[in-house]
């Protein structure tokens, strides 16, 4: 009668990578910073903000251009965090697995171009509401 061994089956390789993932995942972060300093964030693997912080330059900003610099930071942050997430992923579940292939569906696209100069000076009365309509 055979019985089934998972040494010759590979686990422990599995397990191994599977094992070294985890710990690299749990030190993933990206960080971003607006092309004028005024804002720098750092987010997570799943994305979720952990740092903010305001350059001097955050000083002379309205509050909606300071909003939409938060904004576009974290996505490209965001877009870091899982563009690393796939690399630490791919030995483990496969470089054109079906897995694969979901996580990298998961990864928004770059908004182009990324903080777009304003055409007139902003105030603290003027609120882009396609910020709201985007769902992110």
């Amino acid at each position: 009668m055979n019985s089934f061994d998972p040494a010759s089956a590979g686990m422990p390789e599995i397990a191994r990578r599977a094992a070294e993932a985890k710990a690299r995942l749990e030190r993933v972060s990206a960080t971003a910073t607006s092309a004028d300093g005024a804002v720098t964030v750092t987010v997570n693997t799943a994305g979720a903000l952990q740092e903010l912080a305001f350059g001097p330059s955050a000083d002379e900003q309205p509050r909606t251009r300071l909003a939409q610099a938060v904004l576009a930071a974290a996505r490209r942050a965001q877009i870091d965090a899982a563009q690393q997430l796939t690399g630490i992923m791919a030995p483990v579940i496969g470089e054109r697995s079906e897995a694969m292939e979901f996580l990298k569906e998961q990864i928004p696209a770059p908004e182009a171009p990324a903080e777009e100069p304003r055409r007139k000076p902003p105030s603290d009365d003027d609120f882009d509401t396609s910020i709201l309509r985007r769902g992110h």
